[in-house]
């Protein structure tokens, strides 16, 4: 068998089992079900209120942009997370001295953060068509607009927590490192609040960064269009949302590997004993 196409093969399963598995961890449902019940909680008592100068009300509003905002956090932090863990406990060393390995990484990687998606977004949509009105108004439209959205925000995204996670020194650095500032970055892309109501260096930058894109085009798919009057320009905007978020698509393209090699190259048995003993003197 082609080597590469058997890499391929091995890290399509291995991101599925992967995936199984994190369905099975207690660990992983405390999340997804604290973050579903937070999301609830805050949209459910906001669920009267309506946004600064619009008559949305801000579940209908915010409901879209955390989504998306959920997609983008978890595909940075997550791979970032797990990318610094398996170099520290020579998960990666042992991939790069098989054929293709790293391919066979990546491969998994993607499968994997792709499927675990699904339980985090399902655990906040299905409770939401049953507590608010009017959550999803353009039908089968909306959900085709959520997929290619949810797909572009993947591969826009997901390429800078594999570039954190190899760049980072220790697992303990990725909370500091990533997870802080893409929360403040969240803050000002629009999620609770249009960004129009923050100064205007800020709405630059946010519409700089995949995240604001990626909140905008899953509220082009749930809101009707009569909403679009509240985003800068008075439009959706599919066609930048594409063009940006496949521009930095593309940066992930080209950066990503090159990133992975040279860390690939750099990792020894030695660096894996030294991370596994400064983790045990944490432990201690």
């Amino acid at each position: 068998m082609n080597p590469a196409r058997n890499a391929i093969r091995l890290g399509l399963r291995r991101g599925f089992t992967e995936f199984i598995l994190s369905l099975r961890s207690p660990q992983d449902q405390g999340f997804y079900l604290i973050v579903g019940l937070g999301t609830l909680a805050y949209l459910f008592f906001n669920r009267d209120n309506k946004v600064a100068g619009t008559d949305l009300l801000v579940p209908t509003f915010a409901l879209p942009s955390i989504l998306g905002a959920l997609l983008a956090f978890g595909v940075v932090i997550g791979p970032a997370y797990g990318l610094a863990m398996e170099r520290e406990d020579g998960t990666l060393l042992r991939h790069k001295a098989l054929p293709h390995g790293m391919l066979g990484y990546l491969t998994g990687q993607l499968v994997y953060q792709s499927l675990n998606l699904l339980p985090l977004l399902l655990v906040i949509l299905l409770p939401s068509f049953l507590l608010f009105d009017d959550v999803m108004s353009n039908g089968a439209a909306g959900w085709a607009t959520v997929a290619w959205v949810v797909a572009l925000g993947l591969l826009a995204t997901m390429p800078l927590g594999m570039i954190l996670g190899s760049v980072v020194p220790s697992v303990q650095k990725v909370g500091t490192w990533g997870m802080m500032p893409i929360l403040v970055l969240s803050m000002i892309s629009g999620i609770l609040f249009p960004i129009q109501v923050m100064w205007g260096w800020v709405q630059v930058v946010a519409q700089a960064l995949p995240i604001y894109w990626i909140g905008l085009g899953m509220r082009s798919a749930f809101l009707p269009d009569a909403a679009a009057t509240v985003e800068v320009g008075d439009s959706w905007r599919p066609g930048m949302t594409v063009l940006v978020l496949g521009a930095w698509a593309v940066f992930g393209l080209l950066v990503t590997p090159r990133v992975l090699r040279r860390m690939a190259r750099r990792q020894s048995g030695s660096q894996v004993q030294e991370a596994k003993e400064a983790a045990l003197q944490l432990i201690k």
